[in-house]
């Protein structure tokens, strides 16, 4: 065996998502996103078009990311479904959170690979950063959702018209204990064949 499996095994358990109301004040560095980075552009790529691309947020440049999220969840959510709390939960994370890394696809332009396929790559080199993630005892939140797919972040960010944003993960470290994770028994999940 090349590697320790019953660690491995314990890092994948132990992976959590920790929503940045519950970060603590301990700042993210650069060198521990740079390690995310590198790990996550390890990830399993068909044809290896390597699709993910990043947009990595601190400070001043976070807060205002997280201002025009929120003014774009504003613009597009029709007035009966507007929730304040959620409006005012996005404009907290600007103190919530010391660092964010917005993940895009980047489309070839053949399409000779199906988009789905590049979605699972970016889905992949995710997971990869938040498995950096739990190594470090750090959480990190994937959120998605309309604002996250709409055409205005889509312009603000800059992006071309067949490029998409796969989501924004806040990093941080928790406050307290480490939450505990609860899955289903794998072998409900499993058919076999052949064995």
């Amino acid at each position: 065996m090349m590697f320790n499996l019953s660690e491995v095994q314990e890092l994948i358990r132990r992976r959590r998502t920790i929503r940045p109301a519950r970060f603590s004040p301990r700042k993210v560095q650069r060198d521990q996103i740079e390690k995310m980075l590198e790990a996550a552009n390890w990830a399993p790529t068909h044809g290896r078009t390597e699709p993910w691309r990043f947009k990595v947020y601190a400070g001043e440049p976070l807060k205002q990311l997280m201002q025009t999220w929120a003014e774009i969840y504003k613009a597009i959510t029709p007035s009966e479904k507007f929730l304040q709390e959620k409006y005012e939960d996005i404009l907290a994370r600007r103190q919530q959170c010391s660092a964010a890394i917005l993940v895009w696809l980047k489309r070839q332009e053949s399409e000779a690979i199906p988009e789905m396929e590049e979605w699972a790559a970016c889905a992949c080199a995710i997971q990869n950063i938040s498995l950096v993630c739990t190594a470090y005892g750090m959480g990190c939140f994937w959120s998605t959702g309309p604002v996250c797919y709409s055409q205005q972040l889509h312009q603000h960010l800059g992006l071309g018209p067949k490029d998409r944003v796969v989501g924004l993960l806040y990093l941080g470290y928790p406050q307290g204990e480490w939450p505990e994770g609860k899955r289903g028994i794998w072998m409900n999940k499993t058919e076999w064949y052949g064995f």
